[in-house]
This record gives structure tokens, C-alpha cells and sequence, in this order.
């Protein structure tokens, strides 16, 4: 991530407005806006005090008492290194001198302090003073009480429910619900039209970190010709600090001593993060509060569609022990099972090293599959699509509440600032099509397609990749099946197996190692494709931050989807598809036999590579988010084993782990891609919304947890919406109406049961409609003189007294005038395939455009009070606006008034004279 953090440009004139603050639509003056200060000597002006600790350990002030703390800045001191390494270490002084030096000009106000058990570390403690707040509350749109919200509607019923629900809450004495306001965007002139509240609390600690993280990512420290280098990231990377992050305001576990403190970070812990809280609804908005709008929008998601997944489990999980109630009296199964059906039909070898085998030997495969694969499995699909539709959609009207309470509705429409990195970059001019003003970008059109086409080339070669890794796995696939299918039968090999060899078949242990080996290549290309990702995106340079996230996010899910997916679409749609008949099989490369499915089926596969995938991911996952930054604590701890007593609040941070920029972004990826396993392949494994609810329950106190006890205290961020994942979502939904009605469809065996049922079971001879006899119909005869050559070799013995052998498929049988072609009730059932496609993704998706349509994204509640507020921020801001004017405009209204009064008395005079 290096080169997203080279901040240089060569341009000849150093703007200060290119730098960070000044919006392409909107002119501030210049008295508005702190200067940045050329750097001209190498000595700067202003210098950091350092002081002594002054034995406060709960203290988040400076040593005077009276300004906080609102950042934190580490650095390593370089007079205790030794001689052969001072060169490097000036030059880092130098530029961290510089640096604090254009911060203080800013307006910051910094003190330092000697790390109490490390002598080689030093603290800057950052403070925003109070005009240095009005200035940047303005120029990031920051929005402050302007009248109390006396919208309460007493709901009876919401009422009711309250005493019951109460109990599913956080502690309300603990955990106290905020005044609810109106809120305006700040604006210094008008600064008597907000809330009178005291300078300390006007503005909240999380808003001041936003400033001074803000005014950080926009010092220069360094200018060298026309080359100049600005930003705390920068330092970060090369070494200059070690760290920079805000304070948390307390201990995780221990309320702070302060009578000031808010210790928000405890409450967290003891009514949100703690386990004993798992069936206890989320803090949000002390979530918000604390950690910002950005965290607080992913856990209300996370919260969101944990909840919605309930119902999904309920009918998920009814499903599955419908199946497992018909599994004994399923009729098909039971011919299977049966030695006077199964056990007397002989199916041919499935490869060409294969032998003959026997039906019956799938019993315990075809029980458990009667659980997946019944009529009930069909409704829960239908059922998914709509609550798939049913949860966006909500979602969105909730999203709106969400915007409305947190005050970011408007937050979008107004200009964000854009990226240090691009303001680096800007050496072009262009004429801005909408102002008609000239501003500054980083590259022409044409510079910007080129960027774009390297960034879809490497995503596509990448995607290819995959791919390739993925054929890989089916030549795996095949090979093993091979092996397998000649030493299992064996007596000879695999002894150590022999306890469980019954219950090892060839096709069982391929699907469950290749599932293995598939999880490890997602892991591994992962891992490489997150760097090319970041890489690609930082080349393409988006100008905002929003730019960049929507940006990134839209390649990382395209890779993960195919990813995760690919191995799932490949069982679903692709294996045992293209296999010919036994006496003309279809070869890959001309060498590699096309693998079938399971006697079974392929839906069993499927739902044993998606319990694979899940159950692997979520338990990876924990041992990332969960051991990984414990672990890691841990061994710091130990490789410090000073005794610590009266440690300072920052210094207890800095031994935390820092939360990473793209930290938030991996938390969304990986329930995006839980949320793809639920909804796309859910017809075939209906226990996966219930096993999401499991891992999300868990999932939100893990997070919890991590963020308030592992990690520093994340920098709090502005958000809207969940960005690009919401898109996402919805093409994720539509494209599951397809999958599991295709899974239904060519992978489950309902419809050929349905067809058999309704249509040839009469015919042969069964007088009503029964499933007896569906297994012998649904097996082909094949004569084992018309093998091929290719298919017949030296290296398996096969029984010499066997004529005919059985396969699935729907063919004429030898002797047949059309002998191995497709039969009559080939296709009626591929007509019934089709057709039932058709019939279910319109009615699926007229369901979902209906319920879109009724359903509204804002609330009447919600809208109203949107409306309510816009009036009295108008209302107020003219009012404001006129006492304004008629101060200004009072003097020369008196100068006037006295002017004609003087006018009069002279004229008096004169008619008297």
C-alpha cells in the first residue's frame, strides 16, 4: 500500500486549496481557513513542549487540566538508536519537526510526554482548540441541535410489546436514550441559532478526532522544488511515527476515575461486547456516538439481517425435518435400499478404471438425500425469494430512519472532500462542466481510460485465474475418483480405513477432499488477489474516499464471487451434465473421463461443499478476527514484561492493535459472502439460514468484542448507506431466483419424480399415480459388449457374466431401432424443466416487483419528520439571516434617523426665523 501513500506532486506552484479543505463548489475566504505555510528553513518555527507525566492514568487531558486530548501521535525517540543509524533518524526528525510545526500553525495545539515504561517512545498528545473547531465543523458539513424533537406519538401496542421486549434490551439506567434533536449544519455566523451547550460538549470527542484527523491527512512536512509531501500516512509508512490514532476514553473493564468521563467504552463492553449479551439487541446509538456513523451503520446491517434470518431458519429448519420425517417412508429411497430392487440392479462403471457396482450400495447416501430433496425443499425456495425481497427492502426503510436520527441524509448531496493522495496527484486542468470554473485533475481523459483498462485486465486476468484453478481441481477430481474407485475395492490398500470403509465411497471421499483442497486455493488467492485489488485502485486514483471504497469493494466481491462460487455453480450445473452414455463418454482433453454425479444425484455434493465452505469460512474467520489480535496483544505483553502501574490512557492504546483502514470492508465482505450462500444455493442446503444465524450471533459479539478490547479506538467516519454492498445485495437476490430454480430444476431429481408421478406411472401399468417403480424407470439398459475400446483397459477386471448393466439417463435401450438415443420421456422431462423454470422465476420475480412497489423506502413517520426538520432549519437560518441584517444595518439606520431629525430642527429654525 505503499504507493497509495506517496503523496508527492511536481507541480511548479504550491496551492494551499489543493491540499485539502477548499470544495470545487464552494469559495471560502480567505480569512476562513487556517494557511498551511510554506516550509522555507529547515529549523521550524514552533516546537513541541515536552512534558513530564503527570501520574493521571485516567486523565484525557493535557498536564494543565483543561484541554483534551482529541489525537494521538507515537513516535520512536532517535537519540537512544545507536550512531550507525542517527543519519536516518534525523532526516525522520526533521520531518516530524516540520510537521508538528505546519500543525501548530494550523492551529493545533500539541504537548508531549516520555512513555512512562519505554524510554525510547514518545507521545504527542493533539488538541483542537475552540475556533480551530467552529472553522472545520463548517467545512465538513457537521450538523449540531437546533431544537429539541417533540415528535413522541404514544403507541399502546408498542407499549405492550416494550414490557415484554425490555428484557431483550440494554440496561436503560445504564445505558440512558439521548435527546432526541433537530440538527443543521454548522455555520460560524450563526452560531446563536444551535443549542446553547458548553464549548467541551458542543462539539463530541468523535467529532473533534474527525477534525484533527482531517487537518493531519493535509499538513505538508516536506517540500523539496516543485515536489511537496503532506500527510500522517505518509509518516506512518516511512517510519516517522509509529502510530496515530484517538484516545479510548476509558478502560474496557474499569470506569475512569474522571467525573468528566463518559466511559462510553466500558459501557460498550458491559451492555454490548460482553457474551453474556447475546440475546440482548445492540447500543446503536452509542454505537454511532462512540465509534462513529460508519460502524454504526455496518452493526445496524449486521443486527438487521441477523434478525430477518430467524424466520428464515424457522422455515428453513421445518423444512429440513419434513425431510427427515418422509425419509423413511420415501418410496424411492426404500427401492434403493431394497435387495429384491437395489441390491439385484448391476450400474455400470462410472469411469474407466471403475468396476461394476451394485445400486443398493448408496442406501445411506439416497436416506439423506430424501432430506434435501422433497417437495418441501421447492417451497422454502419460492419462500427465500420473497424474504430475500422482503428483508431489502425494509432494510432500506430502515437505512432511513437510520439517516434521519444520525444526521446524514443530507450527507451525500453536499461535496465531500476529496483524497490527500488525489489532491497530490492534480497536475491537469479542466474546465468543471458544472460551475464552468477551472480546477485541477490528476490525469486527462484519456490518462483515466488507460487507468480504467488496466484495472479491468488485470480483475479479468485474475478472474481467469481462478478459473484455471478451478479446472485444476476438476482434473484433481477426476484423478482421485480414479484411484479411489480401483484401491477401495481393494481389500488389500487402506487398512487403516477399514473401520469406516463401508462408509467411504469413491465419490464421497473426492467431494470432501476436493472440497478441502478448494477452501485452501480460495484462501490462498484471496490473500494475493486483496493486494492486486488495492493496487489497481489506487493506480485508478478515485477522488473521494467514497469513490475509492465503492471502487475496491466491486473488485474484491467480483473476484471473491467467483471465488467462493465457482466450485458451487460447477456441482450445481456443470458436473455429470455432459457425461455421454457408457458406450460413448465424453473426455476432457481427450483424456480426462467427464466425472458423474453420485448415483444419488449431485445435490448431495452440493450440500456437502457448501457445509464445507460455510463451516470452514466462519470458523477461519474467527481465528482471524478473534485469536490473531489476541495472540498478538498477548506476545507484546510478554515481550514487554515490565511491571505497568499507573500506565496513561494513550499508552494502554498503543499496545493495542490498530484497526486497519480496510478493517470495516473485510467485516462486510465476508456476510456478503455468507449472505450469497444463503440465498443462492439455499434449495439445496435449506439448514444455511439457520446455520448464518448461528455464526451471526456470535459474529456481532466477536466484533464487539475486538473493537473494544483489542483494538485502538477506530477513527470515526461519516456515512450514509452501506455503499456499493447495497447494489450488491440486490443483484445477489435476483440472481438467486435463477440459481435455485436451475438447482431444482437440473440438479434436484423433483421434477423427473413429479413427471413420473404425474404422467408414466400410469402408464406402466400402476393403475393411479404412485412413485412406485421410478428407480427401475429412471435407469437406462446397456448392453457391456458395446463398451469402446478406450473405455475398456487391462488394469481393472471386470466380471465376464455380466450383459447388461444399468445408468441414469432416459435412453432407448440396445436392440432399440434408436439404440442409446434420447427417449420420449427425456423429454417430457426437460419440458417440465423449462417449464417450471419459466413459471417460478415470473412468479418469484413479479412477487419481488410487487412487493418493491408496496413496500415504501421512507416511512409517512420518518418522511414527516424529514419535512418538519427542513422547515425549521429555514425558519431559523432566515430568522437568524434578518437579526443579521438589522445589526448591521441599525447603525446607518440611526446615522439616518439623527440625519432627519437634524434636517428638521434646522428647518424649524429657519420657518421660525
Amino acid at each position: 500500500m505503499d504507493n497509495i501513500l506517496e503523496m508527492d506532486s511536481d507541480t511548479e506552484d504550491f496551492d494551499d486549496s489543493r491540499l485539502g479543505i477548499i470544495q470545487d463548489d464552494v469559495v471560502y475566504p480567505e480569512e476562513f481557513l487556517p494557511t498551511y505555510y510554506a516550509i522555507k528553513g529547515e529549523v521550524p518555527q514552533n516546537k513541541t513542549n515536552l512534558v513530564e507525566y503527570n501520574n493521571q492514568p485516567d486523565s484525557l487531558f493535557f498536564n494543565d487540566g483543561v484541554r483534551s486530548v482529541d489525537f494521538i501521535l507515537v513516535y520512536e525517540d532517535e537519540e537512544t538508536k545507536p550512531f550507525d543509524t542517527k543519519y536516518t533518524f534525523k532526516r525522520r526528525r526533521n520531518r516530524r519537526e516540520c510537521f508538528e510545526d505546519c500543525l501548530m500553525k494550523m492551529g493545533l495545539q500539541l504537548e508531549a510526554t516520555p512513555s512512562v515504561h519505554d524510554d525510547n517512545l514518545i507521545y504527542v498528545k493533539v488538541h483542537v482548540p475552540w475556533e480551530v473547531q467552529r472553522t472545520y465543523a463548517e467545512v465538513l458539513h457537521i450538523k449540531i441541535p437546533i431544537e429539541i424533537n417533540q415528535h413522541t406519538d404514544q403507541d399502546p401496542i408498542g407499549d405492550f410489546f416494550d414490557c415484554v421486549t425490555k428484557h431483550f434490551k440494554p440496561n436503560e439506567k445504564l445505558i440512558k436514550k439521548e435527546t432526541d434533536y433537530y440538527t443543521a449544519p454548522y455555520m460560524k455566523e450563526r452560531h446563536e441559532c444551535f443549542v446553547k451547550m458548553d464549548k467541551e460538549k458542543f462539539f463530541t470527542p468523535s467529532m473533534r478526532s474527525r477534525m484533527a484527523n482531517f487537518i493531519l491527512c493535509r499538513a505538508p512536512y516536506e517540500i523539496r522544488g516543485n515536489v511537496k509531501k503532506f500527510g500522517i500516512t505518509k509518516l506512518l509508512s516511512s517510519g516517522v511515527y509509529k502510530a496515530a490514532y484517538p484516545p479510548h476514553d476509558c478502560r474496557f473493564n474499569v470506569k475512569s476515575t474522571v467525573e468528566s468521563c463518559p466511559n462510553e467504552r466500558y459501557l460498550l463492553y458491559k451492555e454490548w461486547a460482553h457474551p453474556k449479551n447475546f440475546y440482548k439487541t445492540q447500543p446503536l446509538d452509542l454505537i454511532r456516538k462512540y465509534y462513529g456513523e460508519k460502524i454504526g451503520i455496518y452493526f445496524a446491517w449486521l443486527g438487521f439481517y441477523t434478525k430477518m434470518l430467524v424466520f428464515a431458519s424457522v422455515v428453513g429448519l421445518a423444512c429440513f425435518f419434513y425431510g427427515y420425517h418422509i425419509q423413511e417412508k420415501s418410496t424411492w429411497s426404500k427401492e434403493v435400499c431394497d435387495p429384491d430392487i437395489g441390491g439385484k440392479i448391476v450400474m455400470c462403471p462410472q469411469c474407466d478404471l471403475c468396476n461394476y457396482w451394485m445400486l443398493n450400495s448408496t442406501c445411506d447416501t439416497s436416506k439423506t438425500l430424501t432430506i434435501f430433496d422433497h417437495f418441501g425443499t421447492l417451497v422454502f425456495a419460492v419462500f427465500m425469494a420473497v424474504w430475500v425481497t422482503v428483508f431489502l427492502e425494509f432494510w432500506k426503510r430502515y437505512q432511513s430512519q437510520l439517516e434521519f436520527e444520525w444526521d446524514t441524509v443530507e450527507f451525500l448531496e453536499q461535496q465531500e472532500p476529496s483524497r490527500p493522495e488525489y489532491d497530490a496527484a492534480c497536475v491537469h486542468e479542466k474546465i468543471n462542466s458544472v460551475t464552468g470554473v477551472k480546477e485541477m485533475v490528476p490525469f486527462t481523459f484519456c490518462g483515466r481510460c488507460f487507468r480504467i483498462s488496466i484495472g479491468i485486465g488485470t480483475v479479468l486476468f485474475w478472474i481467469m485465474l481462478i478459473l484455471a484453478s478451478i479446472v485444476a481441481i476438476i482434473i484433481y477430481r477426476l484423478a482421485v475418483f480414479f484411484t479411489l474407485s480401483i484401491k477401495l475395492k481393494n481389500p488389500g490398500n487402506f487398512t487403516t480405513l477399514e473401520p469406516i470403509k463401508e462408509y467411504v465411497t469413491p465419490q464421497m471421499a473426492t467431494s470432501v477432499t476436493a472440497g478441502l483442497i478448494n477452501f485452501v486455493v480460495i484462501m490462498i488467492l484471496n490473500t494475493l488477489y486483496e493486494r492486486v485489488a488495492i493496487w489497481i485502485t489506487d493506480y485508478e486514483l478515485p477522488r473521494t474516499r467514497t469513490d475509492y471504497e465503492n471502487s475496491l469493494t466491486l473488485k474484491m466481491f467480483l473476484f471473491q464471487f467467483v471465488n467462493y462460487y465457482s466450485s458451487c455453480f460447477y456441482i450445481a450445473f456443470v458436473k455429470g451434465k455432459i457425461v455421454g452414455h457408457p458406450g460413448q463418454p465424453v473426455y476432457l482433453m481427450e483424456k480426462y473421463r467427464n466425472e458423474e454425479c453420485d448415483p444419488g444425484g449431485c445435490l448431495i455434493e452440493l450440500t456437502t461443499q457448501l457445509a464445507i465452505i460455510m463451516g470452514g469460512k466462519a470458523i477461519w474467520n474467527n481465528i482471524q478476527e478473534v485469536l490473531l489480535p489476541w495472540v498478538k496483544n498477548l506476545i507484546f505483553r510478554y515481550c514487554t514484561r515490565v511491571k505497568k502501574i499507573n500506565q496513561p490512557r494513550w499508552e494502554q492504546d498503543f499496545e493495542l492493535q490498530p484497526f486497519t483502514k480496510l478493517g470495516l470492508f473485510y467485516e462486510y465482505l465476508e456476510m456478503v459472502i455468507q449472505f450469497g450462500f444463503v440465498t443462492l444455493f439455499v434449495a439445496s442446503f435449506p439448514l444455511a439460514p439457520f446455520l448464518a444465524l448461528v455464526n451471526n450471533i456470535i459474529e456481532i459479539r466477536v466484533d464487539a468484542w475486538k473493537m473494544t478490547t483489542q483494538f485502538r479506538r477506530i477513527l470515526p467516519e461519516k456515512a450514509r448507506d452501506i455503499g456499493a454492498w447495497q447494489p450488491i445485495l440486490q443483484s445477489i437476490a435476483i440472481l438467486a431466483v435463477v440459481t435455485n430454480a436451475m438447482i431444482i430444476a437440473f440438479t434436484s431429481d423433483i421434477i423427473p419424480r413429479m413427471v413420473y408421478y404425474w404422467s408414466f406411472s400410469v402408464e406402466e401399468g400402476y393403475g393411479n399415480h404412485t412413485m412406485s417403480g421410478f428407480i427401475n424407470s429412471s435407469l437406462s439398459y446397456f448392453n457391456t459388449s458395446n463398451f469402446s475400446k478406450k473405455t475398456v483397459t487391462d488394469a481393472v477386471e471386470r466380471p465376464q457374466n455380466i450383459t447388461i448393466c444399468r445408468y441414469r439417463d432416459f435412453r432407448f435401450p440396445p436392440g432399440h431401432p434408436r439404440q442409446y438415443q434420447y427417449n420420449m420421456h427425456y423429454w417430457h422431462v426437460i419440458a417440465a424443466k423449462m417449464a417450471f423454470i419459466i413459471v417460478v422465476e415470473h412468479i418469484a420475480y413479479l412477487t419481488k416487483f410487487i412487493l418493491a412497489s408496496v413496500i415504501p423506502d421512507v416511512s409517512y413517520t420518518t418522511r414527516e419528520q424529514l419535512k418538519r426538520e427542513k422547515y425549521l432549519t429555514q425558519v431559523i437560518l432566515h430568522e437568524v439571516s434578518l437579526n443579521l441584517m438589522s445589526k448591521r444595518l441599525k447603525p446607518a439606520v440611526e446615522d439616518m434617523t439623527s440625519h432627519i431629525a437634524r434636517n428638521k430642527d434646522h428647518e424649524l429654525e429657519l420657518s421660525e426665523y
